[in-house]
C-alpha cells in the first residue's frame, strides 16, 4: 500500500501549491493528460490550463505530459499546450518517467509526478522516486478499461483516506 499512496491529493491540478513545490526542491512536473489535465479523449487545452502551465513556468519548473495513450493526439494536444511528451507510457512502468526525467534533465528527488489514477500515476511516479501528488478526475467519462480499475482504485482510496488521505482544498 506504501507504493499507492500519494504524497498530496488534491482536488484539481490548479489546487497545486507551486510555491510549496519550489520550496521543497522540485523542479519538473510530469503531467498525466486524460482526467488530469483534460477530459478524457479532448485534443485541446483549455485556456485555464494554459494560464496555469505558464504559472508553473514562471515558478521556474519545467514540464512534461507522461500518457500511456497513443502519439498523435498527446502530440497535437502536448503541442498546443507548449509542453513536451512521452507517449505510449506504459504506467505503472518506470521507463516513461525515467525518459520524461532525462528529457527535462532532472532527477527523481526534484520531480513530481501529477495524475488522477493509483495504479498507474501514483504506482509508477512512486516507483520511479518521484514526489506524487493524486489529482480527483476531471470527468466521469473514461475509457472501459479505466473504468474497470476505478472499481478496485476506490476500494483502495477509500482505505487511505481512512489512513488520512484525503483531497485538500
Amino acid at each position: 500500500m506504501r507504493r499507492l499512496r500519494p504524497a498530496e491529493y488534491r482536488k484539481s491540478i490548479f489546487e497545486i501549491d507551486l510555491d510549496k513545490l519550489r520550496r521543497m526542491g522540485k523542479r519538473a512536473l510530469l503531467l498525466d493528460l486524460d482526467n488530469t489535465l483534460a477530459r478524457w479523449d479532448d485534443s485541446v487545452p483549455s485556456p485555464a490550463l494554459l494560464e496555469w502551465l505558464e504559472e508553473v513556468r514562471a515558478h521556474g519548473m519545467k514540464l512534461c505530459i507522461v500518457s500511456n495513450n497513443g502519439g498523435m493526439r498527446v502530440r497535437e494536444f502536448a503541442a498546443r499546450a507548449g509542453v513536451p511528451c512521452i507517449c505510449h507510457a506504459i504506467k505503472p512502468r518506470v521507463k516513461g518517467f525515467v525518459d520524461a526525467m532525462r528529457l527535462l534533465g532532472v532527477e527523481p528527488r526534484e520531480t513530481v509526478v501529477v495524475g488522477d489514477q493509483l495504479f498507474t500515476d501514483i504506482l509508477g511516479g512512486n516507483r520511479a522516486g518521484a514526489y506524487t501528488i493524486l489529482v480527483v478526475p476531471i470527468d466521469r467519462y473514461e475509457f472501459i478499461g479505466t473504468r474497470l480499475v476505478r472499481i478496485i482504485e476506490r476500494r483502495v482510496l477509500s482505505y487511505l483516506q481512512r489512513q488520512g488521505v484525503q483531497a485538500e482544498k
